[in-house]
């Protein structure tokens, strides 16, 4: 059989992504965090994106793995130190890719959720006001000029950090702040009634982040973190990440996330 062939058929199939996976390190007990964050995971119902990921990372591993819950800041923390290998849902900066490799499998923009009453029509009206105040969830980052958005109003103390969403819209609601930022996955929350009639949705024009498994350089070696990407990398080609996706998305808006 040519090699042509060959790879013909492990396409057709769908098992070119798990062909290409070399066997997994099972020889010991890995650990991964989960946080709570809208549809990627939320502790009250125990499900959610990231939830679904990590099942089928152990599955098709067929590694043991410890699951967790804890929050961002803890999970950066404690990936540097070495004392926890994995989460999900990760984004790469210059600082963090000293301590962490990543395994992309999803990309999104960023959003302001502004109340209606701070007479805000565009960032740079957020921006000027320097009456308003920003919430954000304390250790996130995000993309370019979101970051320069976040440390401008930092660095004029216009910003108040919440452990998650939830006291974050509650602030929002009580307007002790008048924006926060938020992905696709929280909105959810956002079309809860309450919410929806005090606010909108302003978009910033930086181009889609990718996000992933987060592996750290202390507790894998880079051998190990490339299985675990050649792990990710097929459920992405034989489209089941996908699918995991289109269980809290629409199909179109699924797709445009894991397609990147």
């Amino acid at each position: 059989m040519s090699a042509r062939l060959l790879l013909a058929i492990l396409l057709g199939l769908g098992l070119l992504g798990v062909a290409r996976a070399a066997p997994l390190d099972c020889s010991r007990t890995y650990t991964l965090a989960l946080h709570d964050h809208g549809l990627l995971y939320s502790a009250e119902s125990d499900s959610g994106i990231d939830k679904d990921v990590a099942d089928a990372l152990i599955r098709r591993s067929g590694c043991k793995v410890v699951v967790s819950l804890m929050p961002r800041a803890r999970i950066w923390q404690l990936i540097e130190s070495g004392a926890l290998d994995f989460s999900l849902s990760g984004i790469a900066n210059a600082e963090r890719d000293k301590f962490a490799g990543f395994a992309w499998y999803f990309s999104n923009k960023y959003y302001l959720l502004v109340r209606n009453d701070a007479g805000v029509h565009s960032l740079a009206d957020f921006e000027k006001n320097e009456r308003l105040q920003l919430g954000v969830i304390r250790s996130f980052r995000y993309s370019e000029s979101v970051n320069r958005f976040v440390d401008t109003l930092q660095g004029a103390n216009r910003v108040s950090q919440g452990g998650g969403l939830a006291p974050l819209y509650q602030t929002l609601l009580q307007g002790h702040i008048q924006g926060m930022l938020i992905e696709p996955f929280d909105f959810p929350a956002v079309e809860e009634k309450k919410i929806r009639a005090l606010s909108r949705i302003l978009e910033f024009n930086d181009p889609p982040v990718p996000h992933g498994l987060i592996m750290s350089h202390k507790a894998l070696t880079a051998a190990q973190q490339e299985q675990w990407r050649a792990l990710i990398n097929s459920m992405r080609s034989d489209g089941s990440m996908r699918r995991i996706f289109e269980k809290y998305f629409l199909p179109d808006l699924a797709a445009a996330l894991v397609n990147f």
